[in-house]
């Protein structure tokens, strides 16, 4: 089986990256030439990357075609490429509905929407899809956890979610920005930052059958720095804005 991949970004790549890692059986990868630099990085690393030499060579070679494009890119290549009924598309874009990717697509391929996260690349985190696909999941739960969504509508709550990503290493660059100004080296400051948040996020996973709120209230002492943490940035409106902003990006995405 060949696969392709059309669009070579930080998904592409983290996505790539993890399946030659995996034990995905495939003969090749063929990507896009777009991006050179991380397309030439992905052929040197892994033997069985390699570039094409235009869009339309992927879809022709290749048995599994992502489209890990930008909405804009999507919308203005996907139309003019020649896919055929026996492929499986697997589309990374955000903002392009299934109905959407029919009507580019035009032949009757199967057509799933997924959404990998850059650890994917470590073969860790969630791979939300729609609609549910059998080989599709098999794939994605060898790189990480898949989660099969019937409803498209709900899949955009997944989405919307996805958003956070960037604000999150952002509280981990400004928390390791405060302790730099108060004398701490960055390295050593980035290093208990980044292993403080890993730890934690494991604690909620082993914890995650259970409300997370547990979490929030176990990890508080009456008159505790935790409990001052969590109701300065309460009153200060830091959680209402994570969900103003959350349902800012849900918005857009239901355009």
């Amino acid at each position: 089986m060949n696969l392709g991949f059309i669009g070579i970004g930080k998904i592409a790549s983290s996505v790539i990256t993890g399946i030659c890692k995996s034990k995905i059986s495939f003969n090749k990868i063929i990507i896009s030439p777009r991006n050179k630099s991380i397309a030439k990085s992905l052929s040197h690393r892994f033997k069985k990357v390699v570039i094409a030499k235009d869009n339309q060579q992927i879809v022709d070679k290749c048995d599994w075609v992502f489209l890990a494009v930008t909405p804009s890119v999507g919308e203005s290549i996907i139309k003019n490429l020649k896919f055929k009924s026996n492929q499986t598309v697997i589309s990374f874009i955000s903002t392009i509905t299934l109905s959407q990717l029919k009507k580019a697509i035009k032949v009757k391929a199967k057509i799933v929407r997924a959404i990998p996260l850059p650890p994917i690349s470590l073969k860790k985190g969630p791979v939300p899809i729609c609609p549910p696909n059998k080989k599709v999941k098999a794939f994605f739960d060898k790189v990480g956890t898949t989660v099969e969504i019937k409803d498209e509508k709900s899949s955009i709550n997944f989405w919307s979610t996805s958003g956070m990503m960037a604000p999150f290493y952002q509280l981990l660059s400004s928390m390791t920005d405060w302790l730099v100004k108060r004398g701490v080296k960055r390295n050593n400051a980035q290093k208990y930052i980044t292993s403080l948040f890993l730890a934690l996020s494991e604690d909620a996973v082993v914890n995650s059958k259970k409300d997370l709120k547990y979490l929030v209230k176990e990890s508080q002492t009456p008159k505790g720095l935790n409990e001052q943490g969590v109701k300065e940035l309460t009153k200060a409106g830091f959680y209402k804005s994570l969900e103003k902003t959350l349902n800012s990006i849900h918005k857009r995405l239901n355009k």
